[in-house]
């Protein structure tokens, strides 16, 4: 099966997995570090600019050392990626350029803005006005990222506030439960940005009506503390940058730079700049990275070398949300991507931890928490079957509604929990339906839904999957493909939960199999799409779920094997890419996410090796 010696396999697989025991804490879990971004810079710059010309506070040293970074990280055309690795857009280039004019520096920088102006002009209008319809085209109805750019843009005076449009913050002061029936235009874990950056565009753009601006007027109040009861101990909204910025920013223009929310938002930004001088667009993916990295471990037959297991176990279930969210309103038993206050639990994560927990040796003690979280996330599902990101029934806009790779990844917590409490595998057929009456009440409120949730699941991604085979991801792109999709990562997510499942043989895993066969590059790897660079990361992915895809997937597995074992002994494990979506088109990296989903893939062709049995000596 594999073309290249096996001792490189070993020694390869055992390179990545050296790495990434060596990332583990003292306390057993990995934190990782995600990608330093231009856009994060530019809009803490900016936020704290206005702070400080508002007179609360001095912060020159932190907006100095964010004005150089940019400035020394500006792309050869003029414009400004989200990540130091990624391309030119409108919207970053449109933060990063009203970062220097909040901060008075324009003409400091007067080369680094000439070259910023002339990327824009060539390529959205020689205009303002066509600028402003150019960064609204690209996000449509979802103002979750426009408006907060053109506020930033209207504050520094780059665009009038009639472009910037209006977001109807009165609609926060309605019971949380009502949210989803409100068809907000931001998505549900923008709520934070709909209050602040929705008073700021009222107090500097009122709305000619009279009813909606006494509305508006007589909710500021009162979405203000709503806005203060969901800000997180640490100050950071969702522990993002951006997205605390945005909302610093709006309250500095209101003449609410010394509101409480304001303070602590300024703290967390003051404290999560980076030595260089930059910011990056999330504090961690801890909870994220430590799942996976049990997972990978899992699938390579590697549990054995982690030390300390109880250590992690107790961690992990630590991560737990005991009670509901203030945030989203979100039940208790999910988990988030974060061990830190801003986390919110989610329909990815959540699986994750559970099926980390179940490669973890056994507690009793621990039962409850399980059987909470396998409970929360049927809660969760949609009624088209998928499973969202953080809220049931939000689903008109793109990171509320249901996802195949989210659907997937539930799916496999689902299963393999039900296959091991009911111990599935070692019970005869005509006894299966026999041992699911013999339940007792709590089992069957937990089981008795999941048996429904998955074939429910799987007619969604039978619906999802696309006609050339593939399926798309919700939280994950590449930058080289046509509208940044990644359809190696969608379609390789949602083959494993096929895999787990022991549906490989349906029709629709099999077009999944033949999509992935068809778009492998020349080199032996994958990237995002056919066509695109080969990458560590979505090479992995595939070659991991090929390795179980039967006969005809063999030749390609052992060329991407061939690939991986060559990045891995020329270092390519410590050069992530840009494939991850933090907010609507907003890339990151992950300096683990190569390793991690190295370590998966080359132990598990280790393991289908050992398995192998002898060649025929004839």
């Amino acid at each position: 099966m594999i073309p290249i010696d096996l001792e490189r396999l070993r020694a390869a697989y055992q390179t990545a997995l050296s790495a990434l025991l060596a990332e583990r804490t003292p306390d057993g879990f990995w934190v990782g570090e995600l990608s330093t971004s231009a856009l994060s810079t530019a809009t803490a710059v900016g936020a704290l600019s206005l702070v400080q010309k508002a007179g609360h506070g001095t912060y020159d040293s932190l907006i100095n050392g964010g004005l150089m970074w940019l400035a020394s990280n500006q792309n050869a055309d003029g414009g400004w990626g989200d990540t130091t690795k990624s391309f030119s857009n409108i919207s970053t280039t449109m933060l990063c350029r009203a970062a220097f004019h909040l901060a008075g520096a324009a003409p400091r920088f007067a080369l680094a803005l000439s070259k910023a102006d002339n990327y824009l002009h060539s390529k959205f209008g020689d205009t303002p006005a066509q600028i402003a319809e150019a960064v609204r085209a690209r996000y449509g109805k979802d103002r979750t990222f426009s408006v907060p750019i053109l506020m930033t843009s209207a504050l520094a005076g780059l665009v009038e506030w009639k472009e910037v449009p209006p977001l109807p913050f009165e609609l926060a002061c309605f019971p949380q439960s009502w949210f989803r029936f409100l068809r907000l235009p931001v998505v549900s874990y923008a709520l934070p940005a709909l209050i602040a950056i929705g008073q700021a565009v009222y107090h500097h753009r009122p709305p000619w009506n009279p009813i909606t601006r006494i509305i508006r007027r007589l909710a500021v109040r009162k979405s203000l503390r709503v806005l203060e009861s969901i800000q997180p101990s640490s100050g950071g909204f969702l522990e993002a940058t951006p997205l605390t910025s945005f909302v610093t920013m709006g309250l500095a223009s209101i003449g609410q730079a010394g509101h409480p929310v304001a303070r602590r938002a300024v703290e967390f930004l003051a404290q999560s700049v980076r030595p260089d001088g930059s910011w990056p667009i999330d504090s961690n993916l801890s909870t994220w990275l430590t799942t996976l990295s049990i997972n990978a471990l899992a699938a390579a037959g590697a549990l054995e070398s982690l030390d300390r297991k109880e250590k992690l176990q107790h961690w992990l279930v630590a991560q737990q949300y005991k009670q509901r969210h203030p945030y989203t309103g979100a039940d208790p038993g999910g988990w988030a991507w974060t061990d830190l206050p801003g986390g919110v639990p989610d329909g990815d994560d959540t699986p994750g931890a559970l099926l980390a927990l179940s490669h973890l040796p056994w507690v009793d003690a621990y039962e409850n928490g399980v059987m909470q979280g396998l409970h929360w996330l049927w809660r969760i599902q949609n009624g088209d079957g998928g499973w969202p990101t953080f809220c049931r029934g939000w689903g008109h806009l793109a990171f509320d509604r249901s996802g195949s790779d989210l659907t997937a990844h539930a799916m496999r917590a689902l299963g393999l929990w039900f296959k091991q409490w009911m111990e599935w595998d070692l019970v005869p057929t005509e006894f299966r339906i026999y041992r699911l009456l013999k339940l007792n009440d709590r089992q069957q409120k937990i089981f008795w839904p999941i048996v429904c949730a998955i074939p429910r699941g799987v007619a969604y991604l039978a619906h999802q999957q696309r006609p050339d085979g593939s399926w798309l991801p919700l939280w994950f792109g590449n930058q080289h493909a046509p509208n940044d999709e990644n359809s190696t990562y969608g379609t390789a997510r949602v083959l494993a939960a096929y895999r787990d499942l022991q549906l490989m043989d349906c029709e629709q895993a099999k077009r999944g199999i033949s999509f992935l066969l068809g778009i492998q590059n020349p080199d032996g790897g994958w990237g995002g799409a056919a066509n695109t660079p080969s990458s560590v990361e979505e090479t992995a992915l595939a070659v991991e779920v090929l390795l179980d895809a039967g006969p005809n997937a063999e030749h390609s597995t052992e060329k991407g094997l061939a690939w991986l074992v060559e990045q891995v002994e020329s270092g390519g494990l410590h050069n992530p890419t840009p494939i991850g979506f933090y907010f609507a088109k907003l890339w990151y990296f992950e300096r683990l996410y190569p390793i991690i989903f190295s370590v998966a893939a080359l132990g598990r062709a280790l393991r289908r090796v050992s398995r192998r049995p002898p060649a025929d000596p004839t």
